[in-house]
């Protein structure tokens, strides 16, 4: 069984995510948003007393808020890395993009690998299904637990709202294909855990969803 936790960090109250299989500890940390010293310490400590084994370090996309912990992760557990190769540019301008908001940012790891929708990743004897869902970013993916009715969709589909379109290589036709078209496809139960704000469902969100139903 996968359980989840969420941690809140950053200026930007960015989510991150750990992910775990129950019995083997095998855990992927998703978009690690951790930007101090205190942050770094909250999620040390849970992985810590969970006795986590950090197998892979995993970015939706590389917009700064959900990179900015990527090397304290890379330096403290050597997972393997991996990122949409479409978002690249991003990740090696991870420093330009917190000199925009002023943050100090340590220079992000370079990635060990890419997603793609038939990389097959185990937690455990569980493999999440990786979508394709560019649109905020150029390559953003949501990360699809089947069994366990999750989603992780990233900055692409919020409660009630939907990611941003005004940022380098953002795609406003792109974002709403992606939401019809990958996740409004998945089962009304499913529950999404968005990079920001709190959790929905995939049928409340094609109920009431303006920015994608309007």
């Amino acid at each position: 069984m996968i359980k989840l936790k969420r941690f809140v960090f950053n200026p930007f109250a960015e989510n991150t995510f750990l992910l775990w299989d129950e019995e083997t500890r095998e855990t992927m940390i998703v978009d690690p948003g951790c930007s101090n010293r205190t942050e770094e310490n909250e999620l040390e400590s849970f992985i810590f007393a969970n006795k986590l084994l950090v197998k892979f370090l995993i970015n939706t996309h590389c917009h700064i808020d959900h990179i900015i912990g990527c090397k304290f992760i890379a330096d403290k557990y050597k997972p393997v890395y991996l990122i949409p190769k479409e978002d690249e540019p991003l990740l090696q301008n991870g420093k330009t993009q917190a000199a925009m908001f002023g943050i100090k940012l340590n220079e992000p790891p370079k990635p060990d690998d890419y997603l793609s929708e038939d990389k097959v990743l185990f937690l455990g004897s569980t493999s999440p299904k990786l979508l394709f869902t560019p649109g905020h970013t150029p390559g953003e993916y949501c990360l699809y637990f089947g069994e366990e009715k999750l989603c992780l969709t990233g900055d692409v589909l919020f409660q009630g709202s939907v990611g941003r379109t005004d940022l380098w290589g953002a795609d406003t036709v792109a974002l709403m294909n992606s939401i019809r078209t990958k996740l409004y496809t998945l089962p009304d139960d499913v529950v999404i855990y968005p990079g920001h704000g709190e959790t929905s469902t995939i049928g409340d969100e094609k109920k009431s969803n303006p920015f994608v139903n309007g």
